[in-house]
């Protein structure tokens, strides 16, 4: 079969193959997995214009020179020309482009189109959804219950088209603890990280809060925080000085993506406070790990621990349900937590199970 996977979203920080491929490891090696047993083509628009080879897939970059393209004529006839069995759309938020792509390609080819952690579209906008919605054979959302409340709320169809596959993948893999903390710095016998943004959404007060109560009980436990952005990072900074373990917790800042694969196998649980995640890339490279991730009981979360059975899960925004959560990982069998990561990410969350699942979806449309 051919797969052309088309990304309709401009990104013109990017002026190379290269760094473009590296940025985006997580779904670049996806498509190099399918490519063992399909040719792939993969389109996309940054600041460069060419052909560029990588693990099999055939990269095909353009350069319209506009950040938002609504009527997409060249990309479309570029997919049109190349003639594909498989037309895969990165994003629910592009029905105008669906349906112009529909009327000019193939019509025996097959549309999936995959979820990137949109909101349901309202208005008139919603109204073009539904437009476009007859027009795709099947959509990829990493929990389906998400996808689910796309058709409760009316802007998508139909809930047989509706399938749980997981967006990325990382590739993560254990190392030896030791050798781990040796470059990070970290050690200790229960070790816990928080990596994300310092924002809202991913609510790191309530996980401080939880934390700063936690490390009054347990003189073992430690906080490690990488994060990105700091948003709210004044605000941690007050509770951490207003309290007498504020020391456990221990703000890190930027780290290279790179070196997170150190940090994770350093780490016995990866702690999250996110109330929307369209997938979870964090929880995925920490339990590629073998982290085990203490996180929030979100639809994303609940099919990336297989129900908690990797992990622990918590209600989002609640600080004693985390504390709750938090005291229970002092009695957990971290080995065989442990194990349960490694295993599920192999058989569910992996570049390999994610092109397996791909494949049978698009075998059967």
């Amino acid at each position: 079969m051919l797969y052309v996977f088309v990304n309709y979203n401009y990104s013109p920080d990017f002026t190379s193959p290269e760094s473009w491929i590296k940025r985006t490891t997580g779904y670049t090696e996806l498509l190099g997995q399918l490519s063992e047993n399909h040719t792939v083509i993969s389109i996309k628009q940054i600041n460069y214009e060419g052909i560029y080879i990588h693990n099999g897939v055939q990269h095909h970059f353009v350069n319209l020179d506009r950040k938002k393209t609504f009527f997409p004529h060249k990309i479309n006839r570029y997919v049109r020309d190349l003639n594909p069995d498989i037309v895969f759309v990165h994003g629910l938020h592009q029905p105008l482009q669906v349906i112009q792509l529909r009327a000019l390609v193939n019509k025996k080819a097959k549309f999936i189109a995959q979820h990137h952690a949109e909101k349901p579209f309202t208005g008139i906008k919603k109204y073009i959804q539904r437009l476009a919605d007859p027009l795709v054979d099947a959509y990829l959302f990493a929990s389906k219950s998400m996808g689910l409340d796309w058709v409760n709320r009316g802007n998508l169809g139909s809930p047989q088209k509706i399938h749980e596959v997981m967006e990325v993948s990382t590739l993560f893999h254990p190392i030896n603890k030791k050798a781990a903390g040796l470059k990070t710095g970290v050690n200790g016998n229960l070790v816990f990280l928080w990596v994300g943004r310092l924002n809202e959404n991913k609510d790191p007060l309530n996980v401080v809060k939880a934390f700063l109560r936690f490390a009054s009980v347990s003189r073992e436990a430690r906080l490690y925080m990488i994060y990105q952005t700091e948003e709210l990072l004044y605000d941690i900074k007050q509770l951490l000085n207003a309290s007498p373990h504020g020391s456990k917790i221990i703000l890190v800042g930027k780290v290279l993506h790179d070196d997170l694969l150190y940090w994770f196998n350093s780490a016995d649980f990866l702690l999250s406070g996110s109330h929307y995640e369209g997938s979870g890339t964090a929880v995925c490279e920490a339990m590629a790990c073998g982290c085990v991730p203490v996180v929030t009981n979100i639809d994303s979360f609940r099919m990336i621990t297989d129900n908690g059975r990797c992990g622990l899960l918590y209600e989002v925004g609640n600080e004693n349900a985390l504390l709750n959560a938090l005291v229970q990982t002092q009695a957990s069998n971290i080995k065989e937590k442990q194990k349960n990561c490694l295993d599920y990410f192999k058989s569910n969350l992996s570049f390999e199970a994610i092109a397996t699942r791909i494949q049978e979806i698009a075998a059967r449309l």
